[in-house]
């Protein structure tokens, strides 16, 4: 494994909240014309976006500490689970609908990175101002995530 563990307390750089989600901003896109869009992201037990959702960037985790549960739907349409630990990479192409969620009972840590990243950083931006405003609305974030070009596509299903 290599040498970046770095604690999300101890990383420099913006911190936004999403729901239970910390998010610590390493690159933004203003740093990269709009190219990458980098950060660390802790999950606590129960975290992660409630749907499965697709975007036309692509993403790719390396994951930290603990172990992420990602749901993605195969070309063939089938939704498979993935169980992502400490040290290994999650790679998703863009336009593959797809969750990330906290199943254990540990926080989770994983450095992400979009590319293009604009539209997975104007979406964090703006649902984590949204937050912070109060409880927010499902309409106002579905509004928000088709604003930033993220199509939600419901529930993960059911693979018991």
């Amino acid at each position: 494994m290599l040498p970046v563990n770095i604690p999300v307390d101890l990383a420099e750089g913006e911190r936004l909240a999403m729901g239970t989600d910390e998010i610590v901003i390493l690159t933004s896109c203003a740093q990269t014309r709009d190219d990458i869009y980098a950060y660390l992201v802790r999950m606590p037990p129960g975290g992660g976006p409630p749907v499965m959702h697709r975007h036309a960037p692509s993403e790719v985790y390396h994951v930290l500490e603990g172990e992420f549960a990602f749901y993605v739907a195969e070309a063939e349409g089938v939704v498979r689970r993935h169980a992502v630990r400490a040290g290994q990479v999650m790679p998703l192409a863009g336009g593959t609908p797809h969750t990330i969620r906290n199943e254990t009972d540990q926080d989770a840590v994983a450095f992400g990175v979009h590319s293009p990243g604009a539209a997975m950083e104007g979406f964090t931006r703006a649902a984590a101002a949204l937050a912070a405003a109060g409880e927010p609305s499902m309409e106002a974030v579905l509004a928000i995530a088709d604003e930033h070009g993220i199509e939600m596509l419901g529930p993960v299903p059911d693979l018991g």
